[in-house]
């Protein structure tokens, strides 16, 4: 099986999530698309208490697309969520001997040698590099000799983060718009 994997913080989740995913695997194709929500994210300083919640809206987010998965890995962990370790499980789960597919923003990219053990790293993962917005991203770097990476150029999504974190473009994520009302997030 064909599978890419989607680690992040997802706070929230949001339309670009699944539009971004939906892009992998058409333009790659991908069989499985697995979402991995972080615990606690070490390059970020995110609410701990908001981990479980920020698990729940990617599962409501998938639940009906059946090539889309979300994986406990790192939720279950309850510890600092560090790729490495998540990289070597999924290739284990699944049995993969091969680069592991892994989608990533230029943001969090162009700081991956700053990453828990990113020489090991670069030898396990195929990066699936997104721009964001309008930032620009210098593939002619040294910075990124040795590791695997293409750019998936997709049509830029315009929305604001007042706008992702109510929902107000996409009426298929009402269920985790309603959810972040329900359990009084991000007031």
């Amino acid at each position: 099986m064909t599978i890419c994997i989607f680690p992040g913080t997802f706070n929230p989740f949001h339309i670009a999530h699944l539009k971004m995913a939906q892009f992998a695997l058409e333009k790659f194709n991908f069989e499985k698309i697995i979402f991995i929500p972080a615990y606690i994210p070490p390059h970020k300083s995110i609410d701990e208490n908001l981990a479980k919640h920020r698990f729940n809206m990617v599962k409501l987010a998938v639940k009906n697309n059946s090539r889309f998965l979300v994986s406990d890995i790192e939720y279950k962990s309850k510890n600092k969520s560090y790729t490495i370790y998540t990289v070597k499980k999924i290739k284990e789960q699944y049995g993969i001997s091969e680069r592991l597919n892994m989608i990533i923003g230029t943001d969090a990219f162009q700081k991956i040698k700053t990453w828990h053990k990113a020489d090991e790293l670069k030898n396990m993962v195929h990066f699936i590099v997104f721009p964001r917005g309008n930032e620009k991203f210098k593939t002619s770097s040294d910075d990124f000799a040795g590791y695997s990476y293409e750019l998936a150029n997709m049509p830029k999504i315009d929305v604001s983060s007042t706008e992702i974190r109510n929902h107000e473009k996409d009426e298929n994520l009402k269920e985790i718009k309603e959810y972040i009302t329900k359990n009084e997030l991000y007031n």
